[in-house]
């Protein structure tokens, strides 16, 4: 045998060894990390100590709630089953109720209105129930919809929020849920002054008012009551009823006296002047007798 054949041979047999090597390797690898792999952690995996311990259930809920939401709404479930009157079941349900509530879409926003309530009624003196009253207005407020459109959960987040300031005015929910009153209201007033508006240039002035008259009453501190005042005064010009619209048009100038309705209003009532003056002047012309 020559030289060049051992090379060969030798070159054989370290090929050999160098695949039974990486195959080794590779079952190796395969089989270890199948033994390796932790099984899913679940209620009856739990260690005892872990299930008769309220807050290792919270913590581990608390975990899981936001990777595994059904993992974790399972752990603090069962806190609050095992654990009825423990501080950490109040945490739960409002870690539940919460979690609701953050995924936003009207479904979990149903369920996290649920959740609150639920809480209201079963820790009646909690600290944190202005909070839970808070968010159930929040759940209606958040599927407000704009002006001109259907308006009941404006409504609804309206008489929520009132709730807050009336039951629990010290808390410091009240303040936000303060804000929160006079923005459903603003938003209530724009819908029926753009429906007004609708039938002011549709010429249906009686429809029109019946929209419009409301909002100063009901809606005081509306910030575009200058508007409001002008078309109620207008709706009364163009349909004649000149001394009842002189008030409204007298009330805009003076009280909004940068409104872009001035001018108009100012221009109705040389209009109204003058039309009165006409009038005088044919009442006091004599009649001619009749042959």
């Amino acid at each position: 045998m020559n030289g060049m054949e051992r090379l060969i041979i030798e070159v054989d047999k370290m090929n050999k060894k160098l695949f039974l090597s990486l195959f080794l390797s590779l079952v190796l690898m395969v089989f270890g990390s199948t033994a390796c792999r932790k099984k899913p952690l679940t209620l009856e995996s739990l260690p005892q100590e872990t299930l008769a311990s309220d807050e290792s259930l919270y913590k581990l809920g608390e975990t899981y709630i936001k990777k595994d939401f059904e993992k974790g709404l399972l752990f603090l479930r069962q806190l609050m089953d095992s654990f009825p009157r423990s501080f950490y079941a109040q945490r739960a349900k409002l870690l539940i109720a919460d979690t609701y509530f953050s995924k936003g879409d009207e479904a979990n926003l149903i369920l996290a209105a649920a959740e609150y309530r639920e809480f209201m009624s079963l820790y009646p003196t909690s600290p944190s129930v202005p909070y839970c009253q808070f968010q159930i207005a929040m759940t209606n407020y958040k599927g407000i919809l704009k002006p001109g459109r259907d308006q009941t959960k404006t409504i609804q987040a309206l008489n929520e929020f009132k709730k807050v300031v009336a039951n629990y005015p010290t808390s410091e929910y009240a303040t936000q849920a303060a804000e929160k009153i006079k923005d459903c209201e603003n938003r209530l007033a724009a819908h029926e002054l753009m429906i007004g508006e609708y039938y002011y240039k549709a010429r249906s002035y009686r429809a029109a008012l019946n929209r419009l008259q409301p909002i100063i009453t009901t809606y005081p501190e509306f910030p575009r009551l200058d508007a409001v005042y002008f078309y109620i005064a207008d709706c009364y010009f163009k349909g004649k009823k000149y001394d009842e619209s002189l008030p409204y048009f007298t009330k805009l100038i003076s009280d909004y006296p940068k409104s872009k309705f001035v001018k108009q209003a100012q221009k109705r009532i040389k209009s109204i002047e003058l039309l009165k003056k006409t009038e005088q002047v044919k009442k006091a012309q004599p009649t001619k007798p009749t042959k």
